[in-house]
């Protein structure tokens, strides 16, 4: 199976029934995204599929074939500048533990693109399926809303 991750393709070789996650975190060793319910229900293993947010633990791997999948180590490859939401969070103390903090990048970063401008409304209802333990979620808020002032500007 080939899987095109962060801009690289890699060949691997894996049973049918692996998920996404599996293959990212134990076949390629990128562990920002993490496995906390293994079912959904929590973010902290989102990614995106061609731009899209995705849940890897319920995604498997031999279905994301032929497209482009975007980790949070694929945002600042090679310990580079850093994405302006990364930034953000850091700047908003958007963070705790930081566990669910790639996850809640990734989907923040999927609405800011199909989303440019969203209103804190807009923000609340599409993080809602990426849960922080330490409630930092008034702080993830503000600093999504300050990307978005940045995205409806054109910056």
């Amino acid at each position: 199976m080939h899987l095109h991750v962060n801009g690289q393709e890699h060949e691997l070789s894996l049973p049918d029934h692996t998920t996404l996650l599996s293959a990212l975190r134990d076949h390629l060793e990128l562990t920002g995204a993490k496995l906390v319910c293994d079912r959904g229900e929590c973010g902290a293993c989102t990614v995106l599929l061609d731009g899209a947010p995705v849940y890897a633990c319920l995604t498997l791997a031999a279905a994301c074939a032929g497209q482009e999948v975007t980790t949070i180590e694929g945002l600042a490859p090679g310990g580079g500048e850093l994405h302006p939401l990364q930034s953000a969070f850091i700047d908003n103390d958007a963070l705790q533990c930081g566990f669910c903090t790639p996850g809640q990048i990734l989907a923040a970063i999927a609405l800011l693109r199909e989303k440019p401008g969203a209103s804190e409304e807009d923000v609340v209802r599409w993080m809602s399926g990426n849960l922080c333990r330490c409630g930092t979620y008034p702080k993830i808020v503000r600093a999504i809303l300050s990307q978005s002032a940045e995205a409806a500007h054109g910056a």
